[in-house]
């Protein structure tokens, strides 16, 4: 276990991305935000199949929700798409 943690990362979301967040978060007993966005994390960088962004990317083209995913949750849309859903990327 990690005994001190020296660094502070901010982090935008929107309202959607932050109930995608804590939806996780319950569902796993998370003790707080900031553990499920580690648990996330390390999730996220032991995956395969993500060949990283391309050259001149901005971070607004990587977000947490598809666009799929927010028509099906709740009535909540989301503008603009994290990835095309084919671990390539984000969406053109």
């Amino acid at each position: 276990m990690i005994s001190s943690r020296g660094e502070r990362l901010q982090l935008m979301l929107t309202p959607e991305e932050l109930n995608v967040l804590d939806e996780f978060r319950f569902k796993h007993r998370m003790p707080s935000r900031a553990a499920a966005v580690r648990e996330l994390l390390m999730r996220g960088l032991a995956a395969e199949g993500f060949d990283g962004a391309s050259p001149g990317a901005k971070s607004s083209q990587f977000g947490v929700i598809k666009d799929s995913d927010a028509d099906h949750s709740k009535g909540s849309h989301s503008k603009g798409s994290a990835h095309n859903g084919d671990g390539q990327g984000p969406a053109e």
